[in-house]
């Protein structure tokens, strides 16, 4: 939704990089950018005159001039800023002393308001909640309907007494306020603790709707009046916003599609004008595509500078914590990873939405959003196919499959000889990763980790070990442990004989542990 502006914002603080010191006139070409990226994106010009005029002000003020990176130092200020003019600090929902909690919803047609009804109901049974909807919209065709559908997919019970209209040119014959006070009261019977009611979308112009919203209103006296906005709507959202307000006082703002390509600058426009907080975002089409609306989050997605909290929550309601137990008992263990082990990582990471999003809410994901776009959702479906492909046996040890083999996996897959080689190889680095991981070695390169490269003395400790202990030439395991046993049995002055075997290596005493195998695997070991 941001696109165009995060990249007009970013584009311009390159240009203050570098820079010990701002003049004014960096100052004014600064905020000139800023204003043509804010007026291109819809932004309402009250609202884009109103930010410019305070980041100027506080940018030739003594917080950036005694600053020791002045272009850093606008940056917080324009991101203090955003986040200012779209709402300050996260509002919550206010729930009644005495339930149920009535949630009315009103908008414009076609903002989304039933589909974001069947969203909330989800959002608010995911927190413990007992949510009724009431399908009070009368007069759009199969609204009614559409509720009901919604209301089933979020496993939530709809309060529907008239089928409303299935045409256009069929004339309404309920009433919307009746069925919301019918709603409420059910909700009472049902112990149900929270009510949504959904109702007809109208124009704010529309005297005769917006008096029938009002009269909603007054029926049931609702703790939440939620408006439903299309953050797509441009321009006139602040018009739209206003007459809203006058007409049924809403509480906050709720944006929908803000998955979409337009300018977004409803967003930034809505809170700032009217007063009244955003609440929630819907970023998709599916019922878990729904969000609680943090404005210092938003601000940093804008400014590419990543949403890491929003990240972290939602790995947290899709992780299995049963298969996170398994892996950590599995690594302590010691236990080889297997491609079993793979494609369960790869089902926790869809579990978790779309790759695009998540990768979206790095930090400066502007920079590769053109390869993000190319990135084809449907590769972790090819990666189960693959997998699911392969025998039980072969899936534990990788390794013994040959051309044959990787025909017939692309074959039972539908893919390539070349993806499936693709796959191995992506499989046999992860493979080697986690059983340096596992062994206490940490990952190679990895700030703070233990190991080579990382900041707890890896490589010092290297460097020690290198002068108070010879390491072993040989690379194979069996083989090395014999030179180490000599060596300690010549400094203990102990005589040792060169043991005797076949040319490759295979002694007569061999311990199959020592090769340090997955569990299992001493019985393809036998003699």
């Amino acid at each position: 939704m941001f696109n165009s502006l995060s990249d007009r914002l970013t584009a311009t603080f390159k240009n203050l990089r570098g820079k010990g010191r701002l003049s004014e006139a960096d100052v004014d070409a600064t905020v000139r950018e800023i204003r043509r990226a804010l007026l291109d994106a819809d932004v309402a010009v009250p609202v884009v005159r109103a930010f410019t005029a305070q980041v100027k002000e506080r940018a030739l003020g003594l917080e950036v001039s005694q600053a020791l990176n002045p272009g850093q130092q606008i940056v917080k200020i324009v991101n203090e800023e955003l986040v200012g003019i779209l709402g300050g600090e996260t509002r919550r929902l206010r729930l009644a002393k005495n339930p149920p909690t009535v949630i009315m919803l009103a908008g414009l047609q076609g903002a989304g308001k039933t589909t974001l009804a069947g969203k909330l109901a989800k959002w608010l049974k995911g927190q413990g909640h007992s949510p009724l909807l009431v399908a009070c919209d009368l007069q759009r065709p199969n609204a009614v309907k559409q509720l009901q559908v919604n209301g089933q997919r979020a496993g939530v019970p709809v309060f529907a007494p008239h089928p409303g209209v299935s045409s256009e040119f069929e004339a309404s014959t309920g009433n919307p306020v009746d069925v919301a006070r019918q709603g409420v009261a059910e909700a009472r019977t049902k112990l149900h603790d929270i009510v949504i009611v959904d109702t007809a979308g109208r124009l704010g112009i529309d005297a005769e709707l917006m008096q029938q919203a009002s009269d909603i209103r007054d029926a049931v006296n609702p703790d939440e009046v939620l408006f439903v906005i299309d953050a797509m709507i441009g321009q006139d959202a602040v018009n739209t916003a206003q007459a809203f307000n006058e007409g049924v006082n809403f509480t906050g703002v709720v944006l929908t599609k803000l998955d979409g390509d337009a300018r977004g600058g409803a967003a930034l426009s809505v809170a700032s004008v009217t007063g009244k907080p955003v609440m929630f975002a819907s970023t998709g089409e599916a019922l878990t595509d729904f969000e609680v609306f943090h404005p210092d989050r938003m601000a940093s997605r804008i400014l590419d500078m990543g949403d890491i909290l929003t990240l972290i929550e939602q790995a947290e309601k899709a992780w299995d914590k049963d298969e996170a137990a398994r892996m950590a008992k599995k690594f302590a263990d010691q236990e080889d990873f297997t491609l079993d082990d793979f494609l369960a990582q790869m089902q926790q990471i869809r579990n978790m939405g779309s790759m695009k999003k998540m990768l979206m809410m790095m930090p400066g994901a502007a920079n590769m959003r053109e390869q993000l776009e190319n990135f084809d959702e449907r590769e972790i479906d090819r990666v189960e196919a693959i997998v699911r492909s392969m025998t039980p046996h072969e899936r534990v040890a990788p390794k013994i499959i040959n051309g044959s083999r990787r025909a017939r996996i692309a074959r039972g897959s539908g893919v390539h000889v070349s993806e499936v080689n693709g796959l191995l190889e992506r499989f046999g680095q992860a493979q080697k990763m986690m059983r340096k991981m596992a062994a206490g070695g940490g990952i190679p390169g990895m700030p703070g980790m233990p190991g080579p490269g990382g900041f707890n003395g890896g490589a010092r400790k290297g460097k020690a070990n290198a002068k108070g202990k010879k390491k072993p030439r040989s690379g194979n395991p069996a083989k090395a442990a014999q030179e180490a046993a000599a060596a300690e049995a010549r400094r203990n002055g102990q005589r040792t004989s060169v043991p005797t075997g076949a040319a490759f290596g295979q002694q007569e005493n061999f311990d199959p542990s020592s090769l340090n195998l997955p569990k299992g695997f001493e019985k393809f070991l036998g003699k």
